[in-house]
Formats: structure tokens, C-alpha cells, sequence
């Protein structure tokens, strides 16, 4: 029951431009079935009345077995029919057209079912605007207006707005199921369009994500593996520790928490200083000068912490690996309009920050996931002068941390 359900529901199917060509065939088949069940009650008094029954019949079996092919074939292809198809389709309503005056009794084209050619040709204006070609729909169409004023023949004389009324319901009929078909297929091609730029640019998300969480995991392997024996390795592992557990939460689908879950409070907030000094403890072979009491009462939202938390962890990673530093400084500041400011400052090597473009962590780890997350970062650098690294940001109140968390997700 499940896989027949499988075989009418579009919501399935892979993009919308599919679903809506497969909906277009159920389409179809309702209008040449329902101009098939039109045709079948009258077909006995057309028989009788028709002064040629054998080729009123032929002509009428001919309609009536048209449209259900087209139905079987539309819902196997699962799309409208093609150029050829649709010519051949044409083709024979202006056949049955032609011939219906030679199969009908006089007085009997109009307002009857026996006189179904006028009907069936409609049907097949209607289900042929989905050809994609413009020239074959609005041949077939101008093809049907022509021979349906030789079906009138000199019976249109004496009806003339009828005859007219007619010719204009083929046209209107046409002109708003091509329009519908074009329309909706627009629909679906900018809908597909809209998906894959959602999926491309989810994909960059995740490779962003994963740039940042692994590089740091990779420095803190790097500097392990060139380590002096007898060097600071239980700082080391430590860090490596850290990195292990976030990478297994990531490999989880599991957001990756700053530090054990007591850090967190209520309001999902999160206290920066001893975040700070935990970080620096784990650098302890920095010697790093922290100075964190004048911004001791600053509390972040737990996902922008964890970016400052990743941030400060890139920065002496750098620092222990390139810097060369003699000295390295960390200050942490609240000034009175509820604006914070983290400095890493160090003695070392410096940069030519105009010549040279900054790595994977300053570029992603800290710059790009700091400014994700709605946070100022300025770098300033030059070569045998160090480099002091400022990340700031507003303090949010303690009631919307958990909001603010969830909106810098979503940016």
C-alpha cells in the first residue's frame, strides 16, 4: 500500500520541476478521460442518427481510444507529451473536424455530445499547450480554428455569435492553459534553483564549520608531534584532550560545549574571565600575563563563547608556533556603555599584514567565526614590532543570552 501511495504523492519526488511535470499528467488524464465520459452517453444516438454509422463510429473510437492513450502515455512518462505526439495529437482533432459533417446529421453540431468533435478538439488544445515548442502549440491552435470553421460550414451562417463564441473559447482555452503551463514551470525552476543554492551553500556551512573545528586540533597534533622530548607535552595533551571531545561531538551531530555544563547558567549565558583563564592555564608555558579584572563581570551567550573560546586557543597556538614571544599579554576590559574587548598581545616576529594573507586560523577560526557570530575582530601586525589581536562585543543582557545565542546561530 505504501509503495502504490509512493507513485502519486509529489512531495517525494527530487525536485519540484519533476513534481510539476508529473502533476501536469494527472491533469491530462482528467480532462481526456472527463471528455471521454462526455462522449460515451451519446454515442448510441449519434449511431442512430448519423447517416454514415460505421464511420461515425471509426471517427468516434478513434477520439475516445486517442485520449485514453494519451492518458496512459502521459502518466507513463510522467510528463506531458512530446513535439510528435503532439502533432499527431493535432493532427487528428482536425481530422475529426473535417470529417464530422460527413458522419453528423444536419441540425445536430450544435449544443449536443453527439456532435463531440468540437469537444474533443477543445480537450486536446487545453492538454497540448504543455508542448514546449511555441511554433507547434500555435500552429495546432490556429489549425483547430481553421477546421472547426469547416466543421461549421454553411451551418454557422445562421449562428453566427455561437460559431464565433466557440472560436473564441479554443483561443482563450489555449492562451490560459499555455500560460498556466509556462507559469508553473517557472515556479519550479526557480524553486529547484533556490534548493540548490540552499544545499551549496549548507555545504560551505559544514566545511566551515569543519575548517574550524579541525585546525586547531591539527595545530595542537603538529605541535605535539615536533615537541622536544622533555618539552611542555602535559599542556599538550591537555589541549589535545579538548580537541578529541569536540571532534567527537561534531562526528555526533552534537553541538560542541566551552566547558563542563555547571559553566552555563540559566539564562545560557556564560562568564568570559575564567573562561579566559582556563585557556591561558593551558598555555602555561607562554608565561602569559592575564589581566582580567576589569572585565571579570562580562557574560556571553554560550555559542559566542565557545567562539572566543576557539579564537584565543588559534591565537596562542599561533603564538607558541610562529611568534617567537618574549612576553604575551591578555587583557580582558568592560567600558561603561556595555561594550567588551579581549586583547592578545605578544612581542614576537610580527607580520606584514598587508603582504601577507592570514592563515586558516586567524582567517576562519578567528576572523571568520568571530564576525559569524556578530563580533569585532582587529588584528594589527608588523614585522619585529608583534602582534596584538582585539576581539570585541556588546554585553547582552542576562534574560536575551540564550535568544541571542539562537539568532547568531541562524546568521
Amino acid at each position: 500500500m505504501a509503495g502504490r501511495n509512493a507513485l502519486w504523492r509529489v512531495t517525494d519526488l527530487p525536485t519540484t520541476k519533476v513534481g510539476v511535470e508529473r502533476v501536469f499528467t494527472y491533469f491530462i488524464a482528467g480532462v481526456r478521460l472527463g471528455t471521454v465520459a462526455q462522449m460515451v452517453p451519446a454515442v448510441q444516438v449519434g449511431l442512430a442518427s448519423s447517416p454514415r454509422d460505421g464511420a461515425y463510429l471509426a471517427c468516434w473510437l478513434a477520439a475516445a481510444g486517442a485520449s485514453v492513450l494519451v492518458t496512459v502515455v502521459t502518466l507513463i512518462r510522467r510528463r506531458p507529451l512530446g513535439a510528435a505526439a503532439s502533432t499527431a495529437d493535432f493532427a487528428l482533432a482536425c481530422t475529426l473536424l473535417v470529417l464530422a459533417p460527413h458522419v453528423l446529421a444536419p441540425g445536430e453540431r450544435f449544443g449536443t455530445w453527439v456532435a463531440y468533435q468540437p469537444g474533443y478538439a477543445l480537450s486536446v488544445v487545453i492538454t497540448a499547450s504543455g508542448v514546449r515548442s511555441l511554433v507547434l502549440w500555435a500552429g495546432g491552435l490556429v489549425s483547430v480554428v481553421v477546421c472547426y470553421l469547416v466543421y461549421l460550414g454553411d451551418n454557422g451562417a445562421g449562428m453566427t455569435t455561437t460559431a464565433m463564441g466557440n472560436e473564441l473559447t479554443y483561443v482563450v482555452y489555449a492562451v490560459v492553459a499555455r500560460m498556466l503551463f509556462n507559469y508553473i514551470r517557472r515556479i519550479a525552476h526557480d524553486a529547484d534553483a533556490s534548493r540548490a543554492l540552499v544545499a551549496e551553500l549548507a555545504r560551505g556551512e559544514e566545511e566551515r564549520r569543519a575548517r574550524v573545528l579541525m585546525h586547531n586540533g591539527v595545530a595542537v597534533m603538529q605541535l605535539l608531534a615536533n615537541s622536544t622530548p622533555g618539552g611542555p607535552r602535559s599542556g599538550l595533551a591537555d589541549l589535545a584532550e579538548v580537541e578529541v571531545q569536540r571532534m567527537r561531538a561534531y562526528l555526533r551531530g552534537r553541538s560542541t560545549a566551552t566547558e563542563e555544563d555547571e559553566r552555563v547558567d540559566g539564562g545560557g549565558q556564560v562568564t568570559l574571565a575564567p573562561l579566559v583563564e582556563r585557556m591561558c592555564d593551558r598555555f602555561a608555558d607562554l608565561h602569559a600575563d592575564t589581566l582580567l579584572d576589569l572585565g571579570a563581570s562580562v557574560r556571553l551567550p554560550a555559542g559566542d563563547a565557545e567562539a572566543v573560546e576557539s579564537a584565543l586557543e588559534s591565537l596562542l597556538l599561533n603564538v607558541r608556533a610562529h611568534a617567537q614571544a618574549h612576553n604575551v599579554v591578555i587583557h580582558l576590559d568592560e567600558d561603561s556603555p556595555g561594550r567588551w574587548a579581549l586583547t592578545v598581545s605578544d612581542d614576537g616576529v610580527g607580520y606584514d599584514a598587508d603582504a601577507v594573507a592570514p592563515g586558516v586560523g586567524l582567517r576562519d577560526v578567528v576572523i571568520g567565526e568571530l564576525q559569524h557570530r556578530g563580533l569585532d575582530v582587529a588584528i594589527a601586525s608588523a614585522p619585529g614590532e608583534g602582534t596584538t589581536v582585539t576581539i570585541s562585543g556588546s554585553c547582552p543582557p542576562s534574560d536575551q543570552g540564550e535568544g541571542h545565542d539562537r539568532l547568531a546561530d541562524v546568521r
